[in-house]
């Protein structure tokens, strides 16, 4: 029992974060930018093409956030979560080292690393999943769905390496 309290626990705080979080890029919600300005960022960080990279962002944050929360599809969320602090901590964090006072990438590892811990351990039984008897065949969900992450963080960082001039051909 206190291994599904302190699970919700974990899922409520951390998913809520990051759902705020991905609102403030998709809404403009919380002090946010929207979904303009994040696109603009997208593009600093030439992650190409930048509206279809801010909305995949935005959206793995917003539902991932929600539904780690609500212990909906959990696996799935976790993954989503996972990928996309890969990319922030890839991208954005790296390069400042370690320490989030330095901006780092302590805080992007620790949310990551407790969408993995979740991940791992299911939803707990206050949970959607558990609730409405969605019993996703674990781990083999769980590793299917790090794996097309991990994948759609590549290809989101290889495609950064592309040329601008790449994308705005494509996109006339």
């Amino acid at each position: 029992m206190n291994i599904d309290l302190a699970l919700v626990i974990l899922r409520a705080v951390v998913g809520l974060l990051l759902a705020g979080h991905g609102t403030q890029k998709l809404f403009g919600w919380f002090g946010g930018h929207g979904i303009s300005g994040h696109a603009g960022f997208m593009e600093q960080l030439k992650l190409r093409p930048a509206v279809f990279w801010a909305y995949a962002n935005a959206l793995a944050e917003s539902l991932g956030g929600l539904f780690l929360a609500l212990g909906l599809l959990t696996p799935l969320a976790a993954a989503a979560l996972i990928g996309s602090m890969l990319v922030a901590i890839i991208k954005v964090h790296w390069s400042k080292g370690l320490w989030n006072t330095q901006g780092g990438y302590e805080f992007p590892l620790v949310l990551a690393t407790a969408a993995f811990a979740v991940g791992l351990a299911g939803p707990g039984i206050y949970s959607l999943d558990y609730a409405w008897r969605l019993a996703l065949p674990e781990p083999q969900t769980y590793l299917a769905a790090l794996v097309a992450m991990i994948l759609v963080v590549g290809a989101a960082l290889l495609l950064s390496a592309q040329p601008a001039e790449r994308w705005q051909r494509q996109s006339r």
